[in-house]
């Protein structure tokens, strides 16, 4: 595949990635070879965990485990075509290649954040309510909730990045990043375009912004009860029950918030890739290990399903 620099348009681009010698290359793809395949493990384990253990056919697993089924696609949305990158001398990608990367990917974030979201609203039923929890949180409104994610998550994007699909490029086609990134994108614009760059800008926060404040809200109410528990074993416990999620909802939006939150520096590039490296592919590396962690009942699942 070919940069066509017709008229000065472009139709493929080149993705930068992280460049560095050959040695480097290599031991990069060695590196995040092995993050990919445990990530896959990971997850892939919590989901096995969930699917065999009738003890843990409950609302809070059935949506861990469709977490985990969505982490493995959020990393499958930008790593393998990172590692070919890495053993790529021209580092090309199409460019219905490029946009089907940046569809996917910001729809499988946008879809983590509503998971995070009713995650969350799903503790604030067990520890606010637990009497009514097994009416209210039921079978049916646990998979309504789930499906209610996917597509809001794949709908919310649509639009926008058809949009910009159909407009035309110019110049080098370099994307200074390792995924298809709006903002290298649309600085190749042939032709500035700023009412599409508000709309985007409009949109792309508010699949983070709205499900976080969901989430603060529903933590809210989880600590006001909390604290009214007169035991301390109680609170412990309270506290325990929702520990894992907490510890997976800051690691996310920590990440994101100083990636939309730094100031712009000459380093913003780098600074980009490091931070979306971080809540793309380390994140999820770690919540299975939080998770596992921090769960007892999932710690002796896996236990048991790793000993089959």
């Amino acid at each position: 595949m070919k940069i066509s620099n017709t008229s000065n348009t472009i139709t493929g681009f080149i993705l930068l990635g992280f460049p560095c010698p050959r040695e480097g290359q290599i031991l990069l793809f060695v590196l995040f070879s092995a993050v990919y395949l445990l990530t896959l493990m990971g997850n892939g384990s919590i989901i096995c965990a969930v699917r065999w253990d009738h003890r843990l056919h409950t609302p809070m697993y059935i949506l861990l485990a469709s977490f985990s089924f969505l982490e493995i696609w959020y990393v499958t949305s930008t790593v393998p075509n990172m590692l070919a990158n890495f053993l790529s001398d021209n580092k090309l990608i199409s460019f219905s290649g490029c946009f089907l990367q940046f569809y996917f990917f910001f729809s499988l974030g946008s879809t983590e954040c509503f998971f995070l979201a009713i995650m969350a609203f799903d503790q604030y039923l067990a520890i606010c309510w637990p009497l009514h929890y097994p009416t209210v949180m039921t079978g049916r409104l646990c998979a309504n909730l789930i499906i209610s994610c996917w597509v809001f998550g794949f709908l919310w994007f649509l639009i926008p990045i058809i949009i910009i699909s159909q407009m035309s490029f110019c110049g080098s086609g370099i994307i200074d990043h390792f995924l298809c990134d709006p903002g290298p994108l649309l600085a190749l614009t042939c032709k500035k375009a700023p009412v599409i760059e508000l709309v985007f800008s409009t949109l792309s926060p508010l699949p983070l912004i709205i499900p976080f404040l969901f989430i603060m809200g529903s933590y809210a109410l989880v600590l006001r009860a909390v604290l009214k528990v007169p035991s301390a074993a109680g609170r412990k416990k309270a506290f325990s029950t929702c520990g894992s999620h907490l510890a997976v909802v800051s690691l996310f939006y920590g990440s994101v918030l100083v990636m939309y939150g730094s100031p712009t520096s000459e380093h913003e590039a780098g600074m980009q890739k490091i931070v979306t490296l971080f809540y793309s592919v380390v994140t999820p590396l770690l919540n299975p290990v939080i998770y596992s962690l921090r769960n007892k009942d999932m710690k002796k699942a896996l236990q048991k399903f790793l000993r089959l």
